[in-house]
């Protein structure tokens, strides 16, 4: 088989995404007034609350014009993504029967669109109106621009007679800002069938600037009878409709939608979201779907995923092809670099010789370029690489001699042994990942067959929000204890469900490992796991 190689797509211009906005209240400047940082601390009610009370700012006339549309035609709910330092990017999809189709007409259906300095929207700044395609799954995108850098907003949408829960988000900080700080909530892998994402309840109260999501955020697997709780259809997905209905299932979890109405999201996708285990074209299972069927769930799965995510229009799906890698800036702060790690890699190797094959790529090499231009050229203080599997070596073997996960970095060991090399010159490096179901905080090495090598950089792998559901603890130390003295760069080992919360400062990273006690209920305790500290300056990470 021959894999299929994804072009870099040229930015179209998606139909959801709105060509005018109106500012509004400004100033004998033109400028819009605005407040100081306000910190949303409040219950959820007037975050993700219906909004059925709230003034509507179309006039009578307009709204009296606007055919209707059935009630929860926002079941999806709202959120908001990618921040810039004067825009982000608003999300909706309407959906009155989300399980089956979404339940909307056959026709495109406009929707209005407000942000606001305030939860009330007594002080709205942009207004604007966008085009909901039965094409796209009646999800809207909306890039709005002209905002001030730093600030919090709420926004909200209309149609059809029906208002939308308000949401709350947050721009970039401005671009010459060096100091302050920046709260980053990790988050990978919440499989519904192993049970609730409670561990977003904590992570709202914890109120994170913005949360980035590594990956797996739905699971392709089919339906099971005995699990906490049971995907919808009789199957895997394949085609588009299939795809629409796994992604409303999962916005339906209310701790999600929660969390997507009160913080903006970064996103990049792993394996799940399509297949488990792929690697560019090449499904896991080749004799089973083949080349051509492959490639049309791929487009299947691409677009599902863009209509559901808060991302702009440079991801709009090319067929099979989505441009899912970029960089957001968080002024001097931070840069932060978003991988994809699975449409541009080489087959998996299936043994050591080839796992240091130095013609397999993870990046392709057009992104391999644009990272390693981003690394060298940066003005941060701190270079973040959010990557969907683990860059550390995970030597699985006890004793003498090595054995890997050949899905991860450690499959393409030329190309991470070089990022690793370069990370030696880059400024404070530290890669955040996912993938493993596991908290796996771990020292980056120059060269992991030399103990005494140095070290370049610190890696935090998230532990999952619900895969693998509640884990038998002693079960995991069993196993994976004894591993221990192979991997010495390992610094944090653990198995509990959760999130990681990262405050960045110019001095250093303090990271907390946040778990919960069940996901097997709606609702759980959380505490900290764990802290630990990246000093700028000194590669690696330490425990507090």
């Amino acid at each position: 088989m021959t894999p299929m190689t994804p072009t870099t797509p040229t930015t179209p211009t998606t139909p959801t995404t709105p060509t005018t906005s109106t500012p509004l209240l400004t100033d004998a400047n033109g400028t819009v007034p605005t407040g100081g940082r306000r910190r949303f601390l409040t219950a959820g009610a007037a975050v993700v609350g219906t909004a059925a009370s709230a003034q509507l700012w179309l006039p009578a006339s307009a709204r009296a014009a606007e055919p209707p549309l059935p009630e929860g035609v926002f079941s999806l709910g709202v959120a908001s993504g990618d921040p810039l330092l004067d825009g982000v990017v608003l999300w909706t999809r309407l959906a009155p029967d989300p399980l089956h189709g979404g339940g909307m007409p056959d026709r495109t259906v406009t929707v209005h669109w407000e942000i606001a300095e305030d939860e009330r929207f007594r002080t709205a700044v942009r207004r604007g109106a966008a085009q909901a395609r039965p094409e796209y799954g009646h999800s809207v995108h909306v890039d709005v621009r002209g905002l001030r850098a730093g600030r919090t907003y709420w926004y909200r949408f209309r149609a059809g007679g029906r208002l939308s829960p308000t949401g709350r988000t947050r721009t970039a900080p401005p671009r010459t800002a060096s100091g302050g700080s920046l709260r980053i909530a990790l988050a990978s892998c919440q499989n519904w069938q192993h049970g609730w994402f409670t561990p977003y309840a904590d992570m709202r109260a914890q109120d994170p600037d913005v949360v980035l999501f590594v990956g797996d955020y739905l699971y392709e697997s089919s339906p099971s009878a005995t699990a906490p709780r049971r995907h919808e259809g009789a199957g895997e997905p394949y085609g588009l409709a299939q795809y629409r209905n796994r992604y409303a299932q999962y916005r339906g979890d209310p701790h999600l939608a929660a969390m997507h109405a009160s913080a903006p999201f970064v996103v990049t996708f792993d394996d799940h979201e399509v297949d488990n285990d792929y690697a560019g074209g090449i499904p896991q299972d080749p004799d089973k779907q083949p080349h051509d069927a492959f490639a049309a769930r791929l487009a299947a799965a691409y677009q599902a995923y863009y209509e559901h995510m808060p991302v702009r229009a440079s991801a709009v799906p090319n067929g099979p092809h989505i441009r899912m890698y970029r960089r957001l800036e968080f002024g001097r702060l931070a840069r932060l670099n978003v991988l994809d790690t699975r449409q541009y890699r080489s087959d998996q190797a299936t043994g050591q010789e080839g796992a240091k094959n130095p013609a397999l790529t993870m990046l392709g090499a057009a992104q391999k370029r644009w990272l390693l231009d981003g690394l060298r050229s940066s003005p941060a203080r701190w270079n973040l690489v959010a990557s969907q599997i683990m860059m550390a070596e995970t030597d699985l073997l006890v004793g003498e001699g090595k054995r890997w996960f050949y899905d991860a970095w450690d499959g393409y060991q030329a190309e991470r042994n070089a990022f690793m090399r370069e990370f030696k010159a880059t400024r404070n490096p530290v890669v955040l990942t996912g993938d493993r179901h596991l908290t796996m905080v771990s020292d980056l090495k120059e060269d992991y067959d030399d103990p005494g090598s140095a070290v370049v950089g610190a890696e935090f792998v998230g532990t999952s929000i619900s895969s693998n559901g509640d884990q038998d603890q002693s079960a995991f130390r069993k196993e994976w204890d004894p591993r221990i003295p192979d991997n010495p760069h390992w610094k944090l080992l653990d198995a509990h469900r959760g999130y990681h919360l990262f405050d960045v400062r110019r001095d250093g990273i303090d990271a907390r490992v946040r778990v919960v006690d069940t996901v097997l209920k709606p609702k759980s305790a959380a505490r900290t796991l764990a802290t630990l500290r990246v000093d700028a300056g000194r590669p690696g990470v330490r425990v507090v």
